[in-house]
């Protein structure tokens, strides 16, 4: 397994452990975190997080390009299209690519249709690329049959909360609303997502789902036409962060290996970003949905969840709490859970051009074929 722990393709050397956290004062007594301020306290200026936020999405460009040289090389987008924002209050554009199956072009013909993923790339909602995840893509084209369309969501500090959910979530009404132009099948739709991207994973799904509903209650006609029918039919989410309540010195100190978690300098530079203005809720259920409510969750979350969790990885404890609280009652999903064992927090991103982060292969075709049999069931 990599030594290193890594984020979208950035090795992150040993870590000084401490030295920009601050102190654990918040586990003394249980209390959570209530508002962005308590964790951005001495953020640096938005202008210096811009400045900060473009070196370190250079790198990542090094370190993925790394990444994509081991063999077998993953598949390129075939097309991609630019969707104007709709969800958010913040307008804008932002893209979307797609990676197509065999037989995709023959489709147009025959009339066939393909289940989609629509999927989230990582980098603490700060950096990264929708094309980060082709390694991902290509056992989702090869297993699933289906189209991969991954998701170039605005990123902070440009754009904090809640415009990468927002985003999300008029990606997957773009897919449904054009689901016959595009040959997708919309009552056979995923989310999927990587870190950052898991949460959107998660929170696009509950954001589209409280979209949709005020759709209806504004719209003169009813849900059925202001948005078509579709089916969400499953989450697959990596190593998500899902509760921003908690401090980052109190995931690290929860982590059995410490040492091997992101450094302060990437956990405040991505913090700082994203969770803005300095009143922000922390427990806003887009930004945490660990703590939204049980009705939320039994509405915006589809039938089947997807869930991995790395074991050296500061977010472990919550991610495990999490995906065990979806398949209890009440919300009671089918939840397939598993850790990874001996695997820092985005292992499988290491910028090795040698060969792909190991197991990392396995894990995916274990999870697409997951997907493959959710999209082939009749009735969830």
């Amino acid at each position: 397994m990599s030594k290193l722990p890594t984020v979208d393709g950035i090795p992150i050397p040993p870590i000084n452990l401490g030295s920009e956290d601050p102190p654990l004062d918040k586990m003394s007594d249980g209390k959570k975190l209530e508002k962005a301020k308590e964790i951005t306290v001495s953020a640096p200026s938005r202008f210096s997080l811009r400045m900060s936020a473009g070196w370190w999405r250079s790198l990542q460009y090094i370190g993925m390009s790394l990444h994509f040289l081991a063999s077998p090389r993953p598949p390129n987008p075939a097309f991609s299209r630019s969707v104007r924002s709709t969800v958010s209050k913040v307008k804008g554009n932002f893209d979307l690519q797609f990676y197509t199956p065999k037989g995709y072009k023959e489709a147009k013909k025959s009339g066939s249709t393909f289940p989609a993923v629509v999927n989230f790339h990582g980098g603490g909602f700060t950096i990264g690329n929708a094309t980060d995840d082709a390694r991902f893509a290509r056992f989702v084209l090869e297993t699933c049959q289906a189209v991969f369309v991954s998701v170039d969501y605005r990123l902070s500090p440009e754009h904090p909360f809640p415009v990468a959910v927002d985003d999300g979530a008029d990606a997957i009404l773009y897919v449904i609303r054009n689901a016959a132009e595009l040959r997708i099948d919309p009552s056979k739709l995923a989310t999927s997502g990587f870190s950052a991207g898991g949460n959107i994973a998660i929170t696009s799904a509950l954001r589209f789902s409280e979209h949709v509903k005020s759709l209806a209650r504004t719209s003169r006609s009813s849900s059925a036409a202001a948005v078509p029918d579709h089916r969400l039919r499953a989450i697959a989410t990596w190593y998500p962060i899902t509760d921003y309540t908690l401090s980052r010195a109190e995931r690290r100190a929860s982590s059995i290996r410490p040492d091997q978690t992101l450094p302060p300098t990437l956990t405040t530079l991505f913090d700082s970003s994203y969770l803005y203005p300095p009143d922000l809720k922390l427990d806003d259920p887009f930004l945490s949905p660990s703590k939204a409510s049980d009705e939320l969750l039994m509405e915006g979350i589809p039938p089947n969840v997807i869930f991995y969790t790395c074991e050296w990885d500061m977010l472990l404890r919550e991610g495990d709490e999490f995906a065990k609280r979806l398949g209890k009652e009440p919300i009671d999903k089918n939840v397939r859970y598993k850790m990874i064992p001996g695997v820092p927090h985005g292992w499988d991103k290491s910028p090795d051009p040698v060969k792909p982060a190991a197991d990392s292969e396995k894990l995916y075709l274990e999870c697409c074929e997951a997907l493959k049999e959710i999209f082939a069931a009749e009735r969830l």
